[in-house]
């Protein structure tokens, strides 16, 4: 496989983004999938940088919501970055009207946004889950978008529940990683109810809050299990399946530990969790395959094994910090 900007930052970024898109995103599809990664994997890192003034995070912003919008109206233009280059080419592939591609990139432009005014200040639980809702809509939307592409996934109000859980369960791993930075996801009633500061994390208060999401996560998952059972196509039934098998793992560790939170969860980089997670997928999903449809899954599991070197993956958190799942 050639090696573009965009596959390289994907894969130095997250293997496991990279591996996904490789192995199982359509293939004509596959090019403008790392694409889709990239380009918000670096707005994403542009925006948290601490070396960025907040004058100069929101130009920055500006730059690639116009970006965005003169794309959609056919306007290229001759300034763009490397970066920005792999949004005006996702774009002028982009020939459907109201795409899943399209509000991927108008949802997750959204996200960026909020996370750039909210930085440094609280938030609601009514702007929580809002944020919530666009991330879980523009993941959703380009899962579909780029695998099993023009076959039936159900389109009802089950369609995004488990991306929402596992934005729930990424805030929560990343508490003290975004605290640092000064993004706090625990909402404002809280911390005023029980009296705390969002670096409370041990308080009774801040635990409570942090079960009561633990359970949220999975009843959504649950029911985006029946969901995904429903999807058509075969590669984004086996993507999604392994994807909330991963979110669980971690939301068992959490419950473990009383519900209270800890600044790493490194363990979840090494071989034998990464192997896991792919055979928890094929596990759950086994149910749901069709007749000759093991071998395909028996052939994935060897690349997709060969592809670790028996080393911890050092890579950064999958999707960005707690933005792009």
């Amino acid at each position: 496989m050639i090696t573009t900007p965009a596959s390289a930052i994907t894969k130095a970024a997250s293997k496991q983004t990279y591996y996904t898109i490789r192995f199982l995103v359509d293939r004509e599809r596959v090019n403008d999938a790392y694409r889709a990664y990239a380009y918000f994997r670096w707005v994403d890192d542009v925006l948290d940088a601490e070396s960025a003034s907040g004058p100069e995070r929101s130009v920055f912003l500006e730059r690639q919501k116009s970006l965005l919008e003169k794309c959609y109206r056919g306007e290229a233009p001759r300034d763009a970055n490397i970066q920005e280059q792999m949004l005006v080419e996702l774009i002028q592939h982009d020939c459907e009207k109201n795409s899943g591609l399209q509000t991927y990139l108008r949802n997750m432009m959204q996200v960026m946004d909020f996370d750039a005014r909210r930085r440094g200040g609280l938030i609601s639980h009514v702007e929580l889950n809002e944020y919530t809702r666009w991330l879980a809509t523009a993941v959703m939307e380009c899962i579909h978008y780029f695998i099993g592409h023009g076959e039936f996934a159900p389109h009802d109000e089950t369609r995004y529940l488990a991306v929402s859980g596992a934005h729930i369960t990424h805030m929560l791993r990343d508490t003290f990683d975004d605290t640092q930075i000064r993004y706090y996801n625990v909402p404002r009633e809280i911390l005023e109810g029980n009296h705390i500061g969002p670096q409370d994390v041990q308080s009774d208060g801040y635990r409570a809050w942090v079960k009561s999401r633990v359970q949220l996560a999975r009843e959504y998952f649950e029911v985006g299990k029946s969901y995904f059972g429903r999807v058509q196509n075969l590669r984004c039934r086996l993507a999604c399946f392994a994807y909330i098998a991963r979110f669980e793992w971690l939301l068992d560790t959490i419950e473990r530990e009383g519900y209270s939170l800890r600044p790493q969860y490194s363990e979840r980089k090494s071989v034998s969790i990464g192997l896991q997670m792919i055979w928890l997928g094929l596990f759950a999903h086994r149910l749901s395959l069709a007749p000759g449809q093991s071998a395909f899954c028996v052939e994935l599991h060897r690349e997709r094994s060969a592809t670790y070197d028996g080393s911890l993956d050092k890579s950064q958190p999958e999707w960005g910090t707690n933005k792009i799942t």
